[in-house]
């Protein structure tokens, strides 16, 4: 077989897991699927070792994806890339260089436009594939193939990837919680298996629902994953663990302006400590890596790196969607598809000398047009991990929570740990800057550059009268830029044009949402009386 996962054969999942696979003839409307095989299924159940291979299926499906339908042009599909590609080109950081971003870029998707579609279906599919593993596992252990406490971790994984992907859903097809706190329509969550004509049935019934009963929803999931995971995996960090689940309800209640939440979540991992040195978890060890560019060169096994979906040489999002592949240059051998933006590089709040600069940025060749990010490196073989969140991430979320309640020593520890390590001594601060949420929000733009959190960040912010964009900020594009790389000065930055660049979209505008997809809502009467306004 072309792709292979972790360390089985991908033509072995297919035999055990023709229930939990998610193509089908109708792969385009994963809410609507058609039923699937349940002989198969239970096949996928009957034994503690394909019962494993059934949950590394589950992290495929997370990995790898689809492209249209098509598994074998994969692109990474929802988290092995496209959700750190696509929350990139919907922010202003990155700069979509040719053709291949432009619509997410420039807003000008629709109903069946590729990327935000394939989004779509690629996240209800690990949904679906979850929802599976749940109902076999929970079986499995009411027979007493594997142990309860086996099935309950089995379970967390599971409910872990499937909050996750409901998050996406939402941050990208939904207003967020700060819109009159969560009342605005939400996204279907899906926590049944479809395997059958009758779920097919019953899963027409469920409407959107509302923004808040989905987080509602999303918390009970980490809940769970928190309560059944272990502290650690021996299958290292590209398996969910209890670490995980909490560093993602610190991100959870943070979108959801529950500082308190996030302060709580933190502490569970060392947060509202006063460390002599660094801050360190109490579960799963984690502590900053002394270099900023040690998660991205050691991103198999490092102490920073919290959770990641793994990539190798024969799985991989391909030419057309791996990390490498996108945000590398072309003299490296990558597609250099995705530049980092001059308003970025240029930005005034970067300091000389931050070392994120040097070791995490490269021009393509001196005296050309664009820099890249360097954080993903393997050009040849893709097997550079997705990061989905890093230790750097929780001290930032719980920082910003702490300046939000008015604690601002132990907001500026937290900022310092992340950003101390990467600036001069004579450029950290030693007090408080006059606005210090600033700060937190600035750092995050420099330290999770090309990571996928930009757009996460300006959706929930888009309300906030001093620190949001009120909506998708304007844009660079490669057409304003001279040829010979002088734009990238943030010394003496360059004035660009007031025209040439791509429009920025008012949050009163449709374009600050995904549509639901056409086929979805086709075949989806309930979804398609409440498809967001805008899109037909």
């Amino acid at each position: 077989m072309k792709r292979i996962r972790y360390t089985f054969n991908r033509s072995a999942i297919i035999a055990l897991l023709a229930a939990a696979m998610l193509v089908t003839s109708s792969c385009s409307k994963y809410t609507e699927l058609e039923p699937i095989n349940s002989p198969s299924e239970n096949s996928a159940f009957q034994s503690p070792s394909s019962i494993e291979l059934a949950m590394q299926g589950v992290y495929e499906a997370a990995a790898v994806g689809s492209y249209n339908g098509d598994k074998a042009s994969a692109r990474g599909y929802p988290f092995g890339a496209a959700a750190i590609e696509q929350d990139e080109m919907r922010g202003e950081d990155m700069l979509n260089v040719a053709q291949f971003y432009a619509i997410t870029y420039e807003a000008t998707y629709t109903t069946s436009s590729a990327n935000n579609v394939n989004m779509w279906t690629g996240l209800y599919a690990l949904i679906n594939q979850a929802n599976v593993m749940i109902r076999g596992v929970r079986t499995a252990a009411a027979n007493g193939i594997i142990t309860a406490e086996a099935a309950a971790a089995y379970e967390g994984e599971a409910r872990f990837l499937r909050a996750l992907a409901h998050h996406e859903l939402l941050i990208h097809c939904s207003f967020p919680y700060a819109d009159n706190n969560g009342s605005k329509p939400g996204i279907p969550y899906r926590e049944k298996a479809i395997t059958s004509q009758a779920d097919v049935t019953e899963g027409l019934t469920i409407g959107r629902g509302t923004v808040a009963e989905a987080y509602t929803k999303l918390l009970a999931d980490l809940d769970y994953a928190e309560t059944n995971l272990p502290a650690a995996q021996p299958k290292g960090l590209s398996r969910a663990t209890k670490g995980a689940a909490i560093a993602i309800k610190t991100r959870i209640k943070q979108h959801m302006g529950d500082w308190d939440g996030v302060i709580a979540e933190g502490a569970k991992l060392g947060t509202d400590k006063q460390p002599a040195t660094h801050f360190t978890s109490p579960i799963g060890g984690y502590v900053l890596t002394a270099s900023p560019e040690t998660p991205f060169t050691s991103f198999k096994n490092n102490t920073e790196s919290v959770f990641s979906i793994a990539n190798g040489p024969n799985a991989n999002g391909g030419t057309n969607g791996a990390l490498p592949s996108m945000f590398g240059p072309a003299d490296k051998g990558a597609r250099g598809l995705v530049a980092t933006s001059p308003i970025l590089y240029n930005a005034a709040f970067w300091v000389e000398g931050d070392l994120r600069r040097k070791l995490l940025q490269i021009n393509q060749v001196v005296g050309e047009k664009y820099a890249f990010n360097y954080k993903y490196r393997d050009y040849v073989n893709k097997t550079d991990y997705a990061p989905i969140i890093r230790y750097a991430e929780v001290l930032l979320n719980v920082a910003e929570a702490y300046a939000k309640k008015g604690n601002t020593a132990q907001a500026l520890l937290l900022l310092n740990d992340v950003r101390n390590r990467s600036v001069p001594a004579d450029k950290q601060f030693t007090t408080a800057p006059a606005d210090l949420i600033l700060a937190i929000l600035q750092e995050r733009r420099i330290e999770f550059a090309g990571e996928g959190r930009r757009w996460p960040d300006i959706h929930r912010l888009a309300l906030d009268a001093t620190y949001g964009t009120k909506g998708i900020p304007a844009k660079m594009k490669v057409g304003q830029m001279k040829l010979d790389g002088s734009d990238y000065n943030n010394v003496t930055p360059p004035t660009f044009p007031a025209t040439g660049g791509v429009k920025a979209y008012a949050y009163t505008e449709y374009q600050f949402l995904w549509p639901i997809p056409a086929d979805e809502v086709a075949a989806n009467p309930l979804l398609r009386e409440q498809q967001n306004e805008g899109y037909k």
